[in-house]
């Protein structure tokens, strides 16, 4: 029997971060279309951060959240509309209120991993209102399977119809997702999703491997277009489902077309496995911190890669873009002294 797997896209929202932000009218317009031709299930949208993230702490967005789910709900017709909503970016009263007005079809519900606590009344919140709602446990390599079972499980109670781990810093090796979605699918009674980053080479095994060990959904975006060294790269994805005999019902042939459009509407330059996204891998620190960063290091004169080993010490998670001006600041003195 052919093992169905529904692709959920966010090339729209983590591709975000690859142009801090700024992608255009235009972009999610030509986008949508050719997702919406290749038949691509789930196409999530948005700023980086998700609902309500556009600040100046995160970076401002060229689009409202409005303007946003305006276009795309406009192009897409069979596709599924998705958006990524984190508690305290997102309020029910206004965000969540919109965006169901919208027309959202799947909200998916984030928390860092060991704080699903705080997704309890946003699920539950969409679930009355007849949305789809899935639940997302981000930077998930920073606790253990259990733990992960345990907020999974609380997600499951508050209403979530499905659970995915991101492996938010690409730090992830195939050994580690199988042990993780693996105790998910065997704890759980819902499916069980991954999202994967690319910072050290491994999207696409470590997204096979989820796979095998029991995942039922899984992320990608086209050209891999997303933060760092980008996600797991869409239609490269297909096209090894397609070889393993994994049904996506995504059209080949168009979703490669898509890939094309994506290049020239997008940026030049799509994402790939840099010196510093690798240090970003290893160092275990969330793949949206590679701008930032590399800006911060220019203006302080500091080693990037400096940067992110100390804020993996100092476990730093998105929302605390803070933190790398104050290690940038540190590791200056620092190095003044060493010079005096």
């Amino acid at each position: 029997m052919t093992k169905k797997i529904l692709i959920s896209d966010p090339t729209l929202r983590d591709g975000n971060h690859a142009v801090r932000h700024q992608l255009s009218r235009e972009s999610f317009i030509a986008y949508c279309r050719a997702a919406e031709a290749a038949g691509v299930p789930i196409v999530e949208v948005g700023h980086g951060n998700g609902l309500g993230a556009s600040s100046m702490l995160v970076g401002e967005c060229s689009l409202t959240d409005d303007e946003i789910l305006s276009l795309s709900r406009a192009n897409l017709i069979n596709s599924k509309l998705g958006i990524h909503v984190i508690p305290g970016f997102c309020t029910i009263k206004n965000d969540l209120v919109k965006a169901i007005e919208a027309g959202v079809d799947v909200f998916r519900v984030a928390s860092h991993c060991t704080e699903a606590d705080i997704t309890d009344r946003h699920i539950g919140y969409i679930r009355q209102a007849g949305k789809q709602a899935f639940g997302v446990l981000m930077m998930s390599h920073m606790t253990s399977p259990a733990i992960l079972l345990e907020e999974s499980k609380k997600m499951e109670s508050y209403g979530a119809e499905a659970i995915i781990i991101m492996d938010s810093a690409g730090a992830y090796f195939p050994e580690d997702v199988t042990e993780r979605i693996s105790t998910l699918v065997d704890g759980l009674n819902i499916p069980v999703g991954f999202h994967g980053h690319n910072n050290l080479g491994m999207a696409i095994i470590n997204s096979v491997n989820a796979v095998n060990a029991g995942a039922t959904i899984i992320d990608g975006t086209i050209r891999g277009f997303g933060a760092g060294a980008g996600n797991t790269q869409l239609e490269v994805l297909v096209a090894v489902f397609e070889r393993l005999g994994f049904e996506t019902g995504i059209n080949l042939y168009k979703i490669l077309d898509a890939a094309d459009i994506a290049e020239k509407e997008f940026n030049p330059v799509a994402p790939h496995v840099s010196p510093l996204s690798i240090v970003s891998g290893l160092a275990g620190v969330f793949s949206g911190f590679s701008k930032p960063v590399g800006r911060a290091a220019q203006d302080y004169h500091v080693d990037p890669r400096d940067i992110f080993f100390e804020l993996g010490k100092r476990n730093a998670v998105a929302g605390q873009e803070s933190l790398i001006i104050e290690v940038a600041r540190e590791l200056a003195a620092l190095n003044s002294v060493k010079d005096s």
